[in-house]
């Protein structure tokens, strides 16, 4: 009994982890970076990537953990930092990405001093990237996520040449939409040593806080996109992308 039970269990997981996933690797100038093991003890791993448990969504836009993930911790002595100058390009790479409707967003926060000491929910975002529907309509046209797949799983991101030298967390997120009036969220952060000479910090409405950036009557958010076959436009969620 106890052996099936615990097959049984095993099976519920591998399961989970089929239908969702997350960011698992970053190439930042020609250097690989492994990212956290979700599923795994944080105890003893090493990453650029802050601590995510399981590769299932955050479904409700005001969740405590939104910012980074559940739940978001630093590794201790084991986190790290990935040195990037300003104006070079991250690329994160997913697992088998099963979801092709939704967004794409790309946030930063200036850490205003160590990242590994901080708390990404009391920290200013600002969304350096994003794009949505591509073509076609609501219900049946070519999104973001798709996009993604077709690339074999991964996104490329340009940090903005202007930025401020500090330290700053990189924030991916995919929104899938694919289930009506249910949005799931999947946020996973990085930190970052941005390096160079820029002086550029965004301000005003470009800066959110997470959670708070989103609600479900957000028209982006609480969608049936089924219902829309005629619809040829999508609103993304979230503050307009700051260029630098």
């Amino acid at each position: 009994m106890l052996a099936s039970a615990v097959l049984t269990t095993l099976a519920l997981a591998a399961g989970q982890a089929a239908a969702h996933g997350g960011v698992l690797s970053y190439q930042i100038n020609g250097q690989t970076y492994q990212g956290f093991k979700p599923y795994n003890t944080p105890v003893g791993q090493t990453s650029i990537q802050r601590e995510w448990d399981t590769y299932n969504p955050i479904t409700d836009p005001t969740d405590a953990f939104l910012a980074c993930n559940n739940n978001g911790a630093s590794l201790g002595s084991g986190q790290q930092s990935a040195t990037v100058p300003a104006g070079s390009k991250v690329t994160a790479y997913w697992n088998d990405w099963p979801h092709a409707i939704g967004p794409v967003m790309v946030y930063m926060a200036n850490c205003n001093g160590p990242c590994t000491s901080a708390t990404p929910s009391s920290l200013n975002w600002f969304k350096i990237e994003e794009s949505g529907l591509l073509s076609g309509s609501v219900a049946n046209g070519q999104w973001a996520q798709g996009q993604l797949i077709a690339n074999n799983n991964s996104w490329t991101t340009t940090i903005p040449a202007s930025l401020k030298p500090g330290e700053y967390f990189l924030r991916h997120e995919l929104l899938s939409i694919h289930t009506s009036n249910q949005p799931q969220f999947y946020p996973e952060c990085a930190q970052l040593k941005v390096t160079g000479s820029g002086s550029a910090q965004p301000s005003g409405s470009y800066l959110v806080k997470f959670p708070g950036a989103y609600k479900m009557s957000d028209p982006g958010v609480g969608i049936d996109v089924y219902s829309q076959p005629n619809v040829y436009t999508y609103e993304i969620p979230g503050p307009a992308v700051w260029q630098g």
